[in-house]
């Protein structure tokens, strides 16, 4: 961090409004050159708003205030003026790269585009620099990489094409809007040390977006913290994680997981999920002429043993890629398997009929990562949450299916609120948060009276706080009625908060299981020992 006193960029009353509504309320803050500044806060705080209207890139936002880059006001520039300044001085890393990076061009093509365009090099100079820049990333084989497209790479591998595209012109100050969100907790470390290295390399200022706590207690200098559009308390990392001042970030902190789980013996409850050498395989085209005749083998889970009983969470954690969700997949019945599966003493290979699934799949349901893309956006919150009842309880009449979708959402925390007017049932999930949204979800799941939850990363999408409220609820709901849970999730703390038994997968195999106190306190694989150190 430098010790210039003079600020790199230095933002004074940053007033940001739609449609003359404000939603970003007079915010001051500076970064100093080589500065790294965190920017926390829940989902629709304003933090990206606020970075994002530093380089007018807000479609429709009416922006007030100065923000002085090296004495420049960016928010009094005009377009063409602005237009050297995005990319040349300020650089962005976006939240998504899947959606950030242009699928009709290599990645290659996409950073010798911003070579050529703000260094005026030439094609083959640009080319070259690419490769340089890939490797400077640490990204395995560049040569071969920059000839790739985004969806041939990994979310790994794109967040590092992303972090080159945006070194390119050597920019004075990064903008990075939750640079790691979509990664698994051993690449967050990973890019996060990336970025702290690049940073000293070049000695740019970061401007790091995000509502991850320990992302920002790992990497940042500083912090500020916005709630509802203020700008509620900024300090050193240090200072603010010891001794929080404001309420907010003291909730905020006070956000972590915490454990409430009941500890049921697993010889005394009934087994309602149980695998023997389970094994999930797909097709896949061959290289070459062999490919014409014939198909190659993927094994996406070799050989894999767990045993789930009632009342407890088995937690099943990996990276992208381990098959954790592909198991997850099996145990709903949902992609072809071999080995031994039963849910609740019925194999999905001996359901022959559409009866016999529909009796099984009363007793197993599923709570999806996204409830904005898991629920319909056609549908009503009664018909969504309904839905079940229609197929395993068809003859019950409407004012009984409605009465039950009512009680399953008030178990669930969700009420209606009379201010707002109407019939809330006749509601569509947009109209909802996103805490609100996955409670729809769960209630979707709970009205049919299941045995076994499969939660597939339940949480993910969500904020700290919303989050630590949904898995309180999963605890209650776990106690209440005794349910089972298949817990998916790369989150070493959820699995510490919600599970009684963890399997740890990698490349499709479980490397490790056992109780979750003892694998995670003392993990005896390498694997494990990764996890749970880039978790801390």
């Amino acid at each position: 961090m430098s010790t210039d006193p003079t600020p790199l960029l230095d933002v004074r009353g940053l007033q940001v409004a739609f449609g003359g509504r404000p939603v970003v309320h007079g915010i001051d803050f500076a970064i100093a050159p080589g500065e790294k500044l965190a920017l926390v806060g829940e989902s629709g705080s304003g933090k990206t708003v606020s970075a994002l209207s530093l380089l007018r890139l807000v479609q429709n936002a009416e922006v007030g205030g100065q923000a002085l880059l090296d004495g420049r006001d960016l928010l009094a520039l005009s377009e063409r003026e602005l237009r050297g300044v995005r990319g040349d001085e300020v650089a962005v890393i976006f939240q998504e790269p899947m959606t950030a990076l242009n699928p009709l061009y290599t990645v290659g093509q996409q950073i010798a585009e911003v070579l050529q365009l703000k260094k005026g090099l030439t094609a083959a100079q640009a080319q070259a620099g690419t490769v340089e820049l890939l490797a400077s990333t640490g990204i395995p084989e560049p040569q071969r990489r920059a000839g790739a497209y985004p969806h041939q790479l990994s979310g790994g591998q794109r967040q590092r094409a992303m972090i080159a595209m945006a070194l390119a012109s050597s920019p004075k100050l990064l903008l990075a809007d939750e640079p790691t969100t979509a990664l698994d907790v051993s690449l967050r470390g990973q890019m996060l040390d990336l970025l702290s290295d690049l940073q000293r390399q070049h000695g740019m200022a970061v401007l790091l977006i995000t509502h991850d706590l320990n992302l920002v207690r790992r990497f940042a200098d500083r912090v500020a913290v916005m709630e509802h559009g203020h700008l509620v308390e900024q300090g050193s990392v240090a200072d603010v994680f010891a001794a929080p001042a404001h309420p907010y970030t003291r909730m905020l902190l006070a956000s972590r997981p915490e454990r409430d789980v009941v500890e049921v013996p697993p010889d005394q409850a009934p087994v309602l999920l149980q695998a023997r050498a389970l094994e999930v395989a797909y097709p896949v085209p061959l290289p070459g002429f062999k490919g014409w005749f014939r198909k190659g083998r993927f094994v996406a889970v070799r050989q894999a043993q767990f045993e789930l009983t009632q009342g407890r969470t088995l937690g099943v954690i990996g990276e992208s890629g381990s098959g954790k969700s592909t198991l997850a997949l099996a145990a709903l019945g949902l992609v072809p398997h071999a080995g031994g599966l039963q849910v609740a003493g019925t194999s999905w290979q001996a359901c022959r009929d559409l009866a016999a699934q529909r009796a099984v799949r009363r007793r197993v349901q599923v709570v999806f990562q996204d409830p904005f893309s898991s629920l319909s956006p056609r549908m009503t919150v009664e018909q969504i949450v309904g839905e079940g009842l229609t197929i395993h309880h068809p003859g019950l009449s409407a004012d009984e299916r409605r009465a039950r979708v009512a009680a399953a959402l008030a178990d669930v925390g969700l009420v209606d609120d009379p201010r707002r007017g109407g019939d809330w049932l006749q509601r569509y999930p947009h109209e909802f948060s996103g805490g609100q949204r996955q409670r729809l979800a769960i209630a979707r799941a709970l009205i049919v009276e299941p045995d076994l939850l499969v939660l597939d990363e339940p949480t993910s999408a969500l904020d700290v706080t919303v989050q630590k409220q949904v898995l309180g609820l999963l605890q209650r709901l776990q106690r209440e009625r005794g349910l089972a849970y298949l817990l998916i999730t790369h989150d070493v703390d959820v699995i510490a908060a919600m599970a009684h038994d963890v399997i740890v997968m990698k490349d499709g195999e479980v490397v490790e299981a056992g109780p979750v106190t003892q694998v995670l306190s003392a993990p005896a694989h390498p694997y494990t020992r990764l996890l749970v150190q880039a978790a801390a």
